[in-house]
């Protein structure tokens, strides 16, 4: 269940505190397959399962920037921000992918508030260190600092 922030303050005391964890999602070959179309990046260890069998990975894995969009995917199963005006999405830092993510594996999305700064404008940014773990795996498939900036409505 996603944690619901309605103002700035709330935000604020939410720092350092985790957002739980989402559902597992499995990563399926299909899924692989259209954002290699999307993408263009067809390489082997990724829509190849025949060939990546014998590859460095035991078989095909998702690409680290499908991965990546996941974050889009749980993020807000994480967590949801109310009385906006306006949301929107001002990037990432410190992207990593620690480990691969095999097709057929099992993975979820995990948060935490890391930092929350005012703005000139009222708004506030939001900085979401969100983690895709691997069922099974020590590491992480991908580790990013997701950074959101908010401009709440008006208390009437």
């Amino acid at each position: 269940m996603h944690k619901v922030f309605a103002s700035a303050s709330a935000l604020e005391a939410a720092v350092g505190q985790s957002l739980g964890s989402t559902d597992w999602l499995v990563i399926e070959q299909e899924r692989v397959n259209q954002f290699a179309e999307a993408t263009g990046d067809h390489q082997w260890i990724h829509v190849d399962p025949q060939r990546a069998k014998t590859g460095p990975f035991g078989g095909t894995i998702a690409h680290g920037y499908l991965t990546l969009a996941l974050v889009n995917y749980f993020l807000p199963q994480l967590m949801q921000v109310e009385n906006l005006q306006m949301g929107v999405n001002y990037g990432c830092d410190r992207v990593r992918f620690p480990s691969p993510v095999k097709v057929g594996a099992r993975v979820r999305g995990t948060g935490e508030i890391t930092g929350v700064e005012a703005m000139a404008n009222g708004a506030v940014q939001v900085v979401v260190r969100v983690s895709i773990e691997v069922e099974g795996s020590e590491r992480p498939g991908c580790v990013v600092d997701t950074i959101s900036r908010y401009t709440f409505n008006s208390a009437v």
